[in-house]
């Protein structure tokens, strides 16, 4: 699997990424909001290689694919991992490349074939409240906020913010915004649209 951009490259792990892998995991952001994403040895990042790769075959994940520049520079990854209420789209660019619209760039990508591969109408967000650019990343690639709150987040109850992104002809029930877990089609409710990912 192979997917582009103008800048990026969204491909399949390969065990040689181990080194970078590692290296991207310890920034800063990654151990304040994504500890249990931090590989602390090349082993540690191999290992986790994997078993993500080994989740390719399957139809529950994670799955997690890693963003490249065109030099062939790894900066991350975008993935759309299991939750209760379905997936959950996640994704990380390493320190030295953030502030250029990369993250962006790589879930407006990712997230519409990841979609058409699972057949999902829908897939979550979820970040600390205090992940500001998160949140960003979120609202500019068409998730929409339904929860502001305290929840548990990596284990611990803190102040969170929920997203979610509905395919396009799909929409959550005027009546029932809030309520994540109930939506019907569009055309049952008059002229409701969600903008498409190449819309925004």
């Amino acid at each position: 699997m192979t997917l582009t951009t103008e800048r990026l490259r969204i491909t399949a792990f390969t065990p040689e990424m181990a080194d970078a892998v590692c290296r991207n995991s310890l920034d800063g952001e990654t151990a304040r909001f994504l500890p249990d994403e931090v590989f602390e040895t090349p082993e540690e990042g191999r290992d986790a290689i994997e078993r993500l790769i080994d989740a390719y075959q399957g139809t529950e994940g994670p799955f997690v694919y890693p963003v490249l520049l065109k030099s062939g520079a790894n900066i991350g990854y975008v993935q759309l991992c299991p939750i209760p209420e379905g997936f959950e789209i996640g994704y990380h660019i390493a320190a030295p490349f953030t502030g250029k619209g990369y993250c962006t760039e790589a879930v407006l990508c990712f997230l519409p074939w990841i979609m058409a591969r699972l057949n999902l109408d829908r897939v979550y967000g979820i970040c600390a409240k205090e992940n500001v650019r998160s949140a960003g990343v979120l609202k500019r690639c068409g998730f929409s906020m339904y929860f502001d709150g305290i929840d548990r987040y990596h284990g611990e109850l803190r102040p969170v913010q929920k997203f979610i992104y509905t395919a396009p002809g799909f929409a959550l029930r005027p009546d029932r915004s809030g309520d994540a877990a109930h939506g019907i089609m569009t055309a049952q409710w008059g002229n409701i649209k969600m903008k498409a990912p190449a819309e925004i």
